[in-house]
């Protein structure tokens, strides 16, 4: 069907609408959630993301293991994967190797996009702040911003959330064709 990936920054409007286009969806909606609750804040977000969802709605806590999480939803259900962010995150928690991220991010994107219903997946853009002043946060940065750019490869359409407003967001091919006219 197809896969949408919906970018931006913390507090941006990207859960709510990703929320807002499940609950237009007339099938089962399946929710991927990647976070976990290991604070009183991470414990409080989760809290508010599932009062905002339909309770009717089926939820998958897996923090690593995407491709795995997707391939056990119906293949007619809405998804959303919330979020990439998270993922990547864990996974780097997890010790796995850059090169391993993105071939998970490939395989995971690859498998959304082939789906029978909708995806949907949530990621923050978290390149377009000051560099991190530590290693782990430039690798959690670079990391992050090849993950995106491999999921908006594989997407039928990538929007860019800013202030609950979404801006489409173009493959550079045609972007370029279209300025050349």
């Amino acid at each position: 069907m197809a896969l949408t990936l919906l970018l931006g920054g913390a507090r941006s409007g990207k859960s709510a609408l990703a929320v807002r286009m499940g609950k237009s969806w007339e099938g089962p909606v399946v929710l991927i959630a990647t976070g976990e609750s290991r604070d009183e804040e991470m414990a409080e977000k989760i809290k508010r993301h599932r009062a905002a969802r339909p309770s009717q709605w089926e939820t998958l806590e897996e923090p690593a293991e995407l491709t795995r999480a997707l391939g056990e939803v119906r293949p007619d259900a809405f998804v959303i994967v919330d979020c990439l962010t998270l993922w990547v995150s864990n996974l780097i928690e997890r010790n796995v190797g850059e090169e391993e991220i993105e071939w998970r991010a490939r395989e995971a994107a690859s498998f959304a996009a082939a789906r029978q219903g909708p995806t949907v997946a949530v990621s923050n853009e978290v390149g377009t702040g000051i560099v991190p002043a530590n290693v782990l946060g430039r690798l959690f940065r670079n990391v992050l911003g090849q993950v995106n750019v491999i999921w908006a490869e594989a997407a039928d359409r990538s929007l860019f959330m800013v202030a609950g407003r979404a801006l489409p967001l173009l493959d550079p091919e045609t972007a370029l064709r279209d300025a050349d006219g």
